[in-house]
């Protein structure tokens, strides 16, 4: 059994290499923390248990508020980066760093295809979370940032260097130029 070679990419398409990726992964959560701070402070009167009688009081809101705020940061994250992936645009970082998502044959990713990727960019916090929450207790906690971290550290076993949700999604970074 032979191993299939990993696909090239389409003609005049260069991939970006791994460096830039990562640079522009943290550029874009400096730029997603930014966002998901804006719609927590604009939902806050929304889901602030607090009346003027209790302002000098630090209270949470209830389990049902809290859920509400996650499921709306995570649409409106989610809506960020569908719309910036599809059509040909692209977020800050992937213009700063002259990069694009992309498919395999080098066209502009589908919002279905979009959304796969964002999905699957998930799977490292949500493992990161249930391997803190399974560890914490036994004093490990802080090895719940290697599941945390998958997502990216998939690029060191990948045939392609691909992040782990690119793989999943079928997409790729490309370089402008």
């Amino acid at each position: 059994m032979t191993a299939t070679p990993p696909a090239a990419a389409p003609v005049g398409l260069r991939r970006a290499g791994l460096l830039p990726r990562l640079g522009a992964a943290l550029y874009e959560a400096l730029l997603v923390t930014a966002l998901a701070f804006l719609t927590g402070f604009l939902l806050l009167p929304l889901v602030s248990p607090g009346t003027a009688a209790t302002a000098t009081q630090l209270t949470v809101p209830p389990v049902p508020a809290r859920v509400a705020l996650f499921c709306i940061l995570f649409s409106v994250v989610a809506l960020y980066f569908v719309w910036s992936w599809t059509g040909g645009r692209r977020t800050l970082p992937l213009k700063t760093w002259r990069m694009r998502v992309a498919r395999a044959d080098g066209r502009p990713p589908d919002a279905r295809t979009a959304l796969l990727r964002y999905l699957a960019a998930w799977i490292g916090p949500v493992l990161g979370v249930a391997a803190y929450a399974l560890l914490r207790e036994r004093g490990a906690g802080a090895l719940a940032l290697v599941p945390l971290a998958i997502n990216f550290l998939w690029a060191g076993v990948d045939p392609e260097r691909q992040f782990l949700h690119d793989r999943i999604a079928g997409t790729r970074i490309l370089r402008d130029g």
